[in-house]
């Protein structure tokens, strides 16, 4: 699958929105049907600019889609008026993903729309840098902990009695979880239980007996309105950003969509507890 060249300019105008955000967070709840290789009904995704290119991907293929997202109320519409112009239904959904019973509501909502939910793809996140761990507050730990791994739990446990035999959920970890990142000690921590939970799960016998695979996508370097919002327009992490990758550049949301949906996808179908690493040629074990 290759995303359609608009998808660039689409991305574009959301992040000029999003920048300035502390961490906008993004989740994607899609019913897909038959449509080319790619075959399934209902999908959930989490994320921000990334979930944002993920949700346009799957509806580029046939999903309905439902977008839950934090704060940025013009983005999300923008996203779902972009699904609806490819001629697929959106629902929106405003909340914080790192309440439970926000995570329960929604679910119990779409599934009460649509019938079903096939695919759950989680890809919220926030990050908040540290020079030193003598300047975590107890507050930044519970809150990044909340979003990026407890969410997961929690849209796991809501989701799990509408998947049907042979659903899919698609995690995203990050290379930070493999490399660390000084500055992020919290972040990667988070994004390490994030690919244990997602090689643990693929192995729960609640899901493999009713054929449910598990995997992740663990991006690199890619330029999300997260960047400048956590260092600064100006900051030379940021006018560095991905030069360190052997392809000497970050990598862009929607190179990173078409993992997700092949993920999704029965072209997958003997894959689970895997990683896909998509970060401009860095290698890393696992």
């Amino acid at each position: 699958m290759k995303l359609q060249p608009e998808s660039k300019k689409e991305l574009t105008r959301i992040a000029c929105g999003t920048a300035i955000c502390t961490a906008a967070l993004w989740v994607a709840f899609a019913a897909l049907h038959l449509v080319g290789w790619v075959k399934f009904d209902y999908t959930v995704v989490l994320g921000s600019l990334i979930g944002a290119a993920v949700a346009i991907a799957f509806a580029k293929e046939g999903a309905d889609v439902a977008i839950a997202y934090y704060s940025s109320d013009d983005d999300a519409q923008a996203v779902a008026e972009r699904i609806r112009e490819l001629g697929r239904r959106a629902l929106v959904f405003k909340g914080d993903i790192g309440d439970e019973a926000f995570c329960r509501d929604m679910v119990e909502g779409i599934a009460a729309e649509w019938g079903r939910l096939d695919v759950l793809v989680n890809n919220a996140g926030e990050q908040t840098p540290a020079e030193s761990i003598l300047d975590f507050t107890q507050e930044q730990l519970v809150r990044t902990f909340q979003t990026n791994i407890f969410s997961m739990f929690y849209l796991v446990k809501a989701a799990l009695p509408h998947l049907p035999e042979g659903g899919a959920i698609v995690n995203t970890t990050s290379v930070t979880a493999y490399q660390g990142s000084p500055n992020l000690l919290d972040y990667s921590a988070t994004k390490g239980a994030i690919t244990a939970f997602t090689r643990s799960l693929s192995e729960n016998e609640d899901l493999v007996s009713r054929r449910i695979r598990v995997n992740g996508v663990a991006p690199g370097p890619i330029w999300t309105p997260l960047n400048p919002a956590s260092y600064g327009l100006d900051s030379d992490k940021v006018k560095h950003f991905g030069e360190s990758t052997p392809m000497g550049r970050p990598g862009q949301p929607y190179e990173l969509a078409p993992a997700y949906v092949f993920l999704a996808s029965d072209d997958s179908s003997y894959v689970s507890g895997q990683v896909i690493h998509v970060n401009g040629g860095t290698v890393v074990n696992g």
